[in-house]
């Protein structure tokens, strides 16, 4: 669910209990929009995120850790300044909005005590991170809006802050009797009515709130008795308040679908893991969602930059090959050449054509040979030889130039496979530095660059029998997964197209595990929406890496080949 403003309030109660009165021992800024605060309270560390992140922006506590990048942004490096070392003072929720306010105490140069206040707007895709000081000036934010991006607020260093405008609603922590006015003349469908009139909601909890009051998510104003539907809606909001019940949804499929703060009346049918506070279920939703987004993100760029020389590979290839046929008249030119120069006694300077026996055809036919008339017929047969060899030579060149692309393309359609596979920064960070280092894509030399990441790791898989199978990611890992191998084990790939390397950790596995083995060689290659891949198999010691081939690159001998299903374990 959106970190709406009952959201909020849960969240806001956690922190304050466990955040007030502890140190700020260290801060980093992940992300532009992210910030984690390490507090430490109660004798133990706890890292506070806080993101603005227009698709989850939240606050919770967070067992996540992330890789900061090398210089850290203006935001990170002034709340460093000024709150290393400091004191959380208070956490508060402002107006039952979604708007948290986490106050510090520290020392200022000249030593005297101070306060100032990072401000989280869960606003959407206008979410924010302020931070601001005594006075109420913005020191810095994680998004800098200007006049000519909202006529309604600006939002800058120096400016003074001030609140987003209120929308006139009751707020959901307000009296029974409020709620109850609020509601009673509302028209249309019940959930709308309660988003309308009530701040701090959002759809999902209005749908709730409804189905509590009146039986039905989707009930009409005009078809219940609002007086008593608008009790039993307060009713309903203050046991939800009071009853916070944290816990992850999962689909039928076991995919997680939301987070919520409380039990779900309407929702019973989804299979709901409970958690110890709002913090750790948010965590554990958001933990692979956020990775994936960020990934997602992240990998944009690369897959424009690998479909657009995709794209000119293709091109060019076509280009190419229409080049190797048009040199397909090599032979006519030879033939002509060797019988004008046979027949010369035929031709005459100034013929335009002179029709000569063709030897080289059963029975002799008359064959018409072109002439140009400006030219003696030994050099017309010259002229012909000239062009044989021009074609031979054009036919050799494209040949090659088409062999090159090839071994281009087979590449770049190989590292947009890899790309796919990713699903941690540290793979996406391996490939974009394998790009680098081979000019299709620019490194990266601004101040947003990451510290070194940790290898990535290769997939790994255990056969019915305990075996270990190891499945290659990028090139990079397909290099030291096939190359660390003992040259006993067996060793898988798709034939002839783009794929991973996959090794089978024994000498002497059983068939079951190497038709698993093939079926992951199909299902991590290029052929894997294909029914039937043929996958190569050959024991590691035959596998050999050419001087100067590019990661990933191999030869091989003494292959098996085998049809196999692409896995879908």
């Amino acid at each position: 669910m959106p970190m709406d403003g009952l959201t909020l309030s849960f969240v806001a109660r956690e922190l304050e209990e466990a955040l007030v009165g502890g140190r700020v021992d260290k801060i980093t800024q992940p992300e532009r929009d992210e910030l984690n605060i390490l507090v430490r309270n109660h004798g133990r560390n706890q890292w506070l995120l806080l993101s603005a992140s227009a698709g989850c922006a939240r606050a919770h506590v967070t067992q996540e850790r992330k890789v900061s990048p090398l210089e850290p942004p203006m935001l990170c490096m002034l709340l460093r300044k000024h709150i290393s070392g400091g004191r959380v003072r208070a956490v508060r929720q402002i107006h039952g909005d979604r708007i948290l306010e986490i106050e510090f105490e520290h020392l200022d140069e000249l030593g005297d005590s101070t306060r100032k206040t990072l401000i989280c707007e869960f606003m959407g895709r206008h979410s924010n991170l302020i931070f601001a000081d005594a006075q109420g000036r913005i020191l810095e934010c994680a998004r800098r809006v200007t006049e000519n991006m909202s006529s309604v607020r600006e939002v800058l260093p120096g400016l003074r802050y001030e609140r987003p405008p209120e929308h006139g609603k009751t707020p959901f922590d307000a009296p029974e009797e409020e709620i109850i006015r609020a509601l009673e003349g509302a028209s249309g469908p019940l959930h709308k009515a309660i988003a309308a009139a009530i701040s701090g909601l959002s759809v999902q909890t209005a749908r709730e709130l409804a189905f509590r009051a009146a039986g039905n998510e989707d009930a009409h104003t005009q078809e219940v008795d609002m007086p008593p539907v608008a009790a039993a809606v307060a009713r309903a909001l203050r046991e939800v308040r009071e009853q916070p019940e944290p816990a992850l949804l999962f689909a039928e499929d076991g995919e997680p679908v939301d987070v919520v703060a409380f039990r779900y009346k309407s929702r019973a049918a989804l299979r709901a893991e409970r958690f110890e506070t709002i913090s750790e279920a948010m965590d554990a939703f958001y933990r692979a969602r956020d990775r994936a987004d960020r990934v997602k993100q992240k990998s944009a760029a690369l897959h424009r930059v690998l479909k657009n020389n995709i794209e000119r590979c293709e091109r060019k290839l076509a280009l190419q090959q229409e080049a190797l046929l048009g040199s397909e008249r090599m032979e006519e030119y030879r033939v002509k050449g060797e019988l004008l120069t046979a027949s010369l006694h035929l031709a005459k300077k100034g013929m335009k054509s002179v029709t000569i026996p063709n030897y080289y055809e059963e029975g002799t036919p008359d064959l018409e040979v072109q002439l140009d008339e400006k030219l003696s017929p030994g050099q017309n047969a010259q002229r012909y030889f000239k062009l044989y060899q021009k074609a031979r030579s054009a036919k050799r060149l494209a040949a090659e130039q088409v062999e090159k692309t090839t071994e281009e393309l087979n590449y770049l359609e190989g590292q947009m496979l890899n790309l796919s596979a990713c699903e941690e920064e540290s793979e996406l960070a391996e490939l974009r530095e394998e790009l680098e280092k081979y000019g299709y894509v620019r490194k990266n030399h601004n101040r947003r660059q990451m510290k070194k990441l940790e290898p990535s790791k290769p997939m790994r898989f255990d056969s019915p029998a305990g075996i270990p199978i190891l499945v290659g990611k990028n090139n990079l890992q397909n290099d030291k997964l096939t190359f660390t191998a003992e040259p006993n084990e067996w060793w898988l790939h798709a034939k002839d197209m783009p794929g991973s390397h996959v090794i089978v950790a024994s000498e002497n596995p059983d068939e079951e595990t190497l038709h698993m083995a093939a079926r992951l060689a199909a299902r991590y290659s290029k052929g894997a929406s294909a029914g039937k891949v043929p996958v190569d198999m050959t024991r590691r010691r035959y596998v050999k890496k050419p001087s100067g081939a590019k990661p990933g690159f191999v030869v091989y001998t003494n292959q098996t080949t085998v049809l196999a299903e692409p896995w879908e374990g």
